[in-house]
């Protein structure tokens, strides 16, 4: 079972979201906090595999709690909650290592459909943010071509991660086991001296791979 933190400062916000994810047998929502300070407090106490948390909150956002959060726990992963307002936000926050965007007016279906995509290793774009926002990075995509030395194979895997696949996706696609595909996202990750999954995905936009 997954064990999620809620960060949002509204909390009728926060009941009506754990009423919702926790249809889903999957899901179970042990902690809530109000910011990003709290739900690093609450993160230095207990485990959490995935957290729910909106951009805009008093005392430290989403961004902010976002890049504290990523750089001391990498594994967790992060569904920022956004408006259709906030493209400027989904940028950063992208940057920063959020595994995903999903806009506040999404059905109960979508939302639990985005964890599951988070937590499945892809990253999760709602298609209204990415409309916005994809356009902004590829404008702002380098012009040089990629220096680092990627095998064709691991070019093929940086695409497929960039178009927001899974790995069990990849896997299908390219007829490998789930195992290989891992092995190959980390070595890829070591050669281009990025972080993480997200942070590979927007490799492979600007250099439009």
């Amino acid at each position: 079972m997954w064990r999620v933190l809620l960060v949002e400062d509204q909390a009728i916000v926060r009941q009506g979201l754990k009423v919702i994810l926790e249809q889903d047998e999957h899901i179970k929502v042990t902690h809530e906090a109000e910011n990003g300070a709290e739900a690093i407090a609450i993160l230095e106490k207990y485990a959490i595999d995935f957290i729910m948390m909106d951009v805009r909150m008093p005392i430290m956002n989403g961004i902010e709690a976002t890049r504290v959060i990523k750089r001391k726990w990498p594994n967790i992963k992060i569904l920022i909650l956004t408006t259709f307002n906030d493209d400027e936000y989904v940028v950063e926050a992208l940057k920063e290592g959020a595994n995903g965007f999903l806009l506040k007016t999404a059905d109960s279906t979508k939302l639990l459909e985005a964890v599951h995509s988070c937590m499945n290793g892809g990253l999760m774009l709602h298609d209204e943010v990415a409309a916005k926002v994809m356009p902004r990075l590829l404008q702002k995509r380098t012009k040089e071509t990629v220096k680092v030395d990627l095998s064709p194979r691991e070019l093929t895997i940086t695409r497929l991660v960039g178009e927001g696949k899974t790995n069990k996706e990849i896997a299908d696609e390219l007829f490998l086991s789930i195992g290989t595909v891992k092995n190959h996202i980390t070595q890829i990750l070591q050669k281009t001296d990025l972080r993480d999954r997200t942070q590979l995905a927007i490799f492979a936009v600007k250099h439009e791979l």
